[in-house]
């Protein structure tokens, strides 16, 4: 579609089946179809291809900080910096409510968009075409990471926390969600079962409860 000509240019991929742009696009507040199942799949195909290009890019590298290079790579906050960059915002289709809440420019919708985006681009023309849309859209951000410098998440400073105390692994808790569906605030407890220790984080998505959880947590530990 010509509206969608721009956006094209700079995922380096030009669509034979528009109507998956289209809905990748598309909100669930906007209607059907609409881009959840396509970030479901593009989210898989990120991740696969992120972790590629720094495998390739970082020969020797430890698993352990190939994954927390991958890891901040794809977080939300990453994400949305990038749809950002490439101008998504002004491309989505969200309901009236969403719209006069600011929606398109929320991070959780920004970052679910663009792996719908990259979803879109898997399915209309495989694996290497999404590895390039990627590559190209992420540009300095990939080129220029530093494994080393990458500062460990909550999550895996607990881990190794408990590990070197020889203690059993956290287990994360979805409590619940709240607020409308375009402002969905997610609610997540982490637990120590063997300390009687419990904390709760919330954010726009699961995975940032889960840190901001894993965080309190830690405060709770090293008090």
């Amino acid at each position: 579609m010509a509206r969608h000509a721009a956006l094209e240019r700079r995922l380096g991929h030009r669509f034979r089946d528009p109507a998956l742009l289209e809905q990748a696009l598309t909100h669930r507040s906007y209607g059907a179809p609409h881009y959840e199942r396509l970030e479901f799949l593009g989210d898989c195909v990120l991740c696969c291809a992120v972790a590629q290009q720094l495998f390739l890019k970082f020969p020797g590298l430890s698993e352990g900080k190939l994954t927390r290079a991958r890891s901040s790579l794809v977080r939300e906050s990453s994400l949305a910096g990038v749809a950002r960059e490439l101008g998504l915002a002004k491309f989505l289709r969200l309901g009236d409510a969403a719209s006069l809440d600011e929606g398109a420019e929320r991070p959780s919708i920004l970052a679910d968009a663009l792996e719908a985006v990259f979803g879109a681009v898997f399915l209309d023309a495989g694996y290497e075409a999404a590895r390039g849309a990627i590559v190209r859209s992420y540009g300095e951000a990939l080129e220029r990471i530093d494994p080393e410098a990458v500062p460990k998440d909550p999550k895996t400073r607990l881990q190794e926390h408990l590990q070197g105390a020889r203690r059993a692994m956290p287990h994360y808790r979805l409590v619940g969600t709240h607020g409308p569906r375009q402002r969905l605030t997610f609610e997540v407890e982490c637990v120590l079962g063997d300390l009687h220790l419990a904390a709760t984080g919330s954010g726009t998505s699961r995975q940032r409860a889960e840190q901001q959880a894993a965080a309190k947590l830690l405060e709770q530990l090293r008090a």
